[in-house]
Order: structure tokens, then C-alpha cells, then sequence
């Protein structure tokens, strides 16, 4: 039997309690957006946000991040402000690395419908481990 063919071992084989923040529970502020004026014309919009935190679902610790977010408006781009509140807004959020990167992208596309964007999630190192999440979408032409 190969390896690929084994079957999965059980999820949290510790035990260890995981209290997640349900997504309708978040309260995230929303993003707002404003009229891209050159449709068509393609530029790259690049955030880098050094501060953002979260929870972490298993010890209740913040888990401290630089997101590097990049992307290609459509017909709309987001507002600043209210990107910085929607990321602040995550503080109070209990959530895993992985699940946080894929929360905001989907949020980010859901707001502005953009052509291209990709986001970086490089958290700090907990327990000598660096974790690095990132995640793409690309708009079908």
C-alpha cells in the first residue's frame, strides 16, 4: 500500500479544545470601495500591513502577522480606511492562519471585483515555527 493510498489519521489526535470565531460572529467592518476611473487600464495596487493580529482558536494568544496584499483593480478599488478597520476588526477574531488568508480574499473579491489579487499572510514565529500563507484568485475573462 503507498503512501498516497493510507487513510487520514483522526483531526486534533492532542485533544485540545479549538473555539474558532463562526464567520457569522466575526463582526467585521465592512470595505468600502470607490469608482476605479480607468477601466481597462491595468495597474497593481500593492498594501503591506505590518500589524495585524488575530486570535489563535487553540491557546487563546494573539498570533501577530504582515499581510502583503496585491491586486489589480477592475471597475473599483478599495478604500483605505476602510481596509485598515476590516483588518483591525480581526483583533477579537479567533482563527487559524490559513483560515484567515481565505476570509479576506474572499471579502476583498466580494467588495471590488477585481481582475487579480493575491494576499500574503507572514506570521511570526510561534514555538520555532514560521508560518507563511498565501492565496490567489484570478477573475475568468
Amino acid at each position: 500500500m503507498s503512501i498516497a493510498e493510507k487513510q487520514l489519521p483522526e483531526v486534533n489526535q492532542q485533544k485540545l479544545e479549538i473555539r474558532s470565531t463562526p464567520r457569522d460572529e466575526m463582526n467585521l467592518f465592512p470595505l468600502d470601495t470607490f469608482v476605479y476611473e480607468y477601466p481597462g487600464r491595468e495597474i497593481e495596487i500593492d498594501f503591506e500591513i505590518p500589524e495585524f493580529t488575530a486570535i489563535c482558536p487553540f491557546s487563546d494568544f494573539p498570533d501577530f502577522a504582515t499581510l502583503k496584499l496585491k491586486y489589480m483593480p477592475n471597475e473599483r478599488c478599495i478604500e483605505l480606511k476602510s481596509l485598515k478597520l476590516y483588518i483591525n476588526s480581526f483583533r477579537a477574531v479567533k482563527i487559524f492562519h490559513e483560515h484567515v488568508i481565505n476570509v479576506i480574499l474572499e471579502d476583498f473579491v466580494r467588495a471590488c471585483d477585481p481582475l487579480e489579487v493575491s494576499i500574503e499572510g507572514d506570521f511570526n514565529i510561534r514555538g520555532n515555527i514560521k508560518t507563511i500563507v498565501r492565496a490567489h484568485y484570478r477573475k475568468p475573462r
